[in-house]
């Protein structure tokens, strides 16, 4: 009687597999009702630890555990992360294990307060006062943590009374003093609502509508709002929650459907520029197949036909070595182009293409907000900092631009040693 119960070979081995981060992790029954929610530290270590003898769980919990027939993780990037996970979850879906967190008057609540300019504030009453409550919480010490960052994150006034003058909160970057009118009430409240949106656990809306109205403003040359939102979705990115689900299509299949591609863009083919002021010009091509590198059609340019600081027809130069001469006998013709910059450049590469009378793919990635640009497109798709499309497309422009400037830099190390004039021409790159 004091041993568990014996679990199925499938259940044993997905939790051997688990994660060694922080994150939530949902135990459900053999009809899939969830039974219990909890937190960790390490999931693998924290589920683990359930699966012991009986007689050291308490009946409560060893009872839940012998039902228990699947379990659900989402993976957060810290505790707190989790705990505010963990509280939404339980608020959601009221799983009957979880019967003491649902005391509200046990634990730490956040509390949106009312007010025309609102707080955020810490407190164990709810009131009926028109606020909007979140929560409880099971460890205060988390709680503070995840209010530190939701601060910093969205900055809320503090003070109970407007001071005479902006305070230290206001010059750390965690207000945006209504209290001088540096902020007016309709953009003050548009910060309240991303808040609850982020809380109520909305967080993939909220970070397509903060990257659109990043792009917004700063098409409108309103550069300091499209910084400040920028920012929100970098910090909200590094916490946004991991769903574990399996699915059905890879990153190359959901690039494929992003784009709109005739066919699976197996072969990838990305170019870079890099120079210092016109000086030491080169080019790159990176190649990747099924979304991995493929070295062995690396090439690198010494740039021939352009002087001084010309990036777009640098970059003409390169694509029309590459798809034309010896080098269309070398290499295939791949499923995508990918240029390292945004409208300029790509627009750049796809007249030379045209020139060359090719009709390939092509796309650029524009490092300023990392929005992907397509030819005949006004505007860029905008994808979620936690797109996996987004990481493939990135860490192929990323690998673009350090095969050129390592180029760059050796042709200025050798510069620097002798004064023997370089062959400009294309290379291989070194075994």
């Amino acid at each position: 009687m004091g041993q568990p119960a014996a679990r199925p070979s499938a259940l044993r081995q997905r939790i051997a597999c688990l994660s060694d981060q922080p994150g939530v992790y949902l135990f459900k029954d053999a009809r899939g009702e969830l039974l219990y929610v909890g937190k960790a530290v390490s999931l693998r270590k924290r589920v683990t630890s359930y699966f012991r003898p009986a007689s050291s769980l308490g009946p409560r919990m060893a009872k839940m555990v012998r039902a228990v027939a699947d379990v659900e993780v989402r993976r957060t990037t810290s505790e707190a992360e989790a705990l505010l996970l963990e509280a939404q979850l339980i608020k959601e879906y009221r799983p009957p294990y979880n019967v003491a967190f649902r005391d509200d008057k046990s634990y730490p609540i956040l509390k949106v307060t009312s007010e025309p300019f609102p707080r955020l504030l810490v407190t164990r009453r709810k009131l009926s006062d028109g606020a909007t409550y979140f929560g409880p919480y099971t460890d205060a010490s988390l709680m503070h943590q995840a209010v530190q960052f939701l601060r910093r994150v969205f900055p809320l006034r503090t003070c109970t009374r407007f001071p005479k003058s902006p305070c230290l909160e206001y010059h750390l970057g965690q207000c945006l003093a209504p209290c001088a009118k540096y902020i007016d009430a309709p953009r003050y409240q548009r910060i309240v609502e991303d808040l609850v949106a982020f809380l109520q656990g909305k967080r993939d809306d909220l970070l397509r509508d903060l990257a659109r109205r990043m792009d917004q403003a700063s098409r409108h040359q309103r550069f300091e709002e499209a910084a400040r939102l920028r920012d929100q979705v970098q910090a909200l990115s590094s916490v946004i929650v991991a769903k574990q689900k399996s699915l059905s299509a890879g990153p190359l299949e959901q690039l494929q459907a992003a784009l709109r591609l005739p066919r699976l863009p197996q072969r990838i083919e990305a170019f870079d520029i890099s120079h210092i002021f016109g000086a030491f010009s080169v080019g790159s091509l990176v190649v990747f197949l099924d979304g991995k590198p493929h070295k062995a059609h690396y090439r690198k340019f010494r740039i021939e036909m352009v002087q001084g600081i010309d990036d777009y027809r640098m970059m003409r130069e390169v694509i029309h070595r590459r798809y034309s001469g010896s080098l269309v006998e070398d290499l295939p013709f791949p499923d995508l182009v990918l240029v390292d910059g945004g409208k300029g450049q790509l627009s750049a590469a796809c007249d030379e293409l045209a020139a060359l009378s090719l009709t390939l793919p092509a796309i650029g990635l524009a490092k300023r907000f990392e929005h992907i640009f397509l030819p005949q497109a006004s505007q860029p798709i905008i994808l979620l900092p936690t797109s996996p499309v987004l990481h493939l497309v990135q860490h192929i422009r990323d690998e673009a631009h350090r095969f050129a400037i390592t180029y760059h830099r050796t042709l200025r190390r050798k510069a620097a040693l002798t004064s023997t004039p370089l062959r400009r021409r294309a290379h291989r790159p070194a075994a």
